[in-house]
């Protein structure tokens, strides 16, 4: 006899798991890497210059003035190169991808499981992913 879960249910658990994940280290060292950005005021000055020049750029596009525009470009591109040098934003971004990471695993955990279980549950064939369905229905000398 199979169990049946609610939606409710399962956004229940799901809302479990993010906790569990809110809580990891990984998670724990973003919010460290963010706060420590956020109180760097070499970043804070970069970024506000960064505002304006992007401000300026677009004020430039639209007025038509492309060589004014590109040496924006150019100036926004430097400044961006030189706060990614950063071992503090550096640190930030790869906790973002680590964060990212949990996030994916968990995901493509849920899914697999569930395409595993459907089917297991039709007498399907898990090494080519079939669902038991499509196995009965692709057997030689089947009746259609």
């Amino acid at each position: 006899m199979s169990t049946y879960y609610t939606k409710d249910q399962i956004v229940e658990k799901a809302k479990e798991i993010a906790h569990m994940i809110a809580n990891t280290e990984e998670v724990a060292f973003f919010k460290q890497a963010e706060a420590q950005l956020n109180e760097n005021q070499f970043v804070r000055e970069k970024i506000a210059s960064l505002k304006t020049l992007q401000k300026q750029a677009v004020n430039f596009q639209h007025l038509g003035k492309e060589n004014a525009q590109l040496k924006m470009e150019q100036k926004i591109d430097a400044i961006e190169a030189e706060i990614d040098a950063l071992p503090i934003v550096q640190q930030f971004k790869q906790s973002q991808v680590d964060v990212n990471h949990i996030l994916q695993l968990v995901s493509n955990s849920i899914a697999n499981t569930v395409t595993n279980e459907i089917i297991e549950a039709t007498e399907g064939d898990l090494l080519r992913g079939e669902t038991g369905s499509k196995v009965a229905n692709a057997t030689p000398g089947s009746c259609s």
